[in-house]
């Protein structure tokens, strides 16, 4: 591939697909970790109303089966917005970035922090959700795209990246 304003744009573009697709690997994988019993260990004494399948998994991550099917969803519609193209996946990064963001803030707030007893989201969560919306919001909202692409993509000249 040469080094050209167009392929540095691919290469570029290919970002918000890539990392959405990293994305929805780990968080299907999590998801489907959170309910193999050897992978979570007992629970701390937390106030966690839903509390089928609860523990904490690796033995730091607190989760429940809300938690783990919500981990499911997100790495659902990651591979839905992969294999959509770059613009779905750059919304993607964006929501991910936001929800993960308000995630963590709630995680740090007592009474949120349990989503009203519904999903744990403290401890270990906390700084695992920032890492993920500052991943996401770096890549979702940091990678842009030049105005004569925007232009292109919508008329249909270019082909899907």
């Amino acid at each position: 591939m040469s080094n050209t304003p167009d392929s540095q744009w691919e290469i570029q573009a290919m970002w918000w697909r890539n990392v959405t697709l990293i994305f929805a690997i780990a968080f299907l994988a999590i998801g489907i970790a959170g309910f193999i019993d050897g992978l979570v260990a007992p629970p701390t004494a937390d106030g966690v109303a839903m509390d089928g399948m609860h523990g904490r998994l690796f033995g730091l991550f607190p989760v429940n089966w809300l938690h783990n099917v919500v981990h499911l969803a997100f790495g659902l519609w990651g591979f839905f917005a992969y294999f959509s193209g770059r613009l779905p996946s750059r919304v993607y990064l964006r929501s991910v970035a936001v929800v993960y963001a308000v995630f963590t803030v709630m995680g740090i707030i007592p009474g949120l922090n349990t989503t009203f007893g519904l999903v744990p989201l403290y401890g270990h969560d906390v700084w695992l959700h920032a890492l993920l919306a500052v991943v996401a919001g770096i890549v979702g909202f940091g990678v842009t795209e030049r105005e004569s692409d925007v232009t292109t993509a919508r008329t249909g000249e270019r082909g899907r990246i």
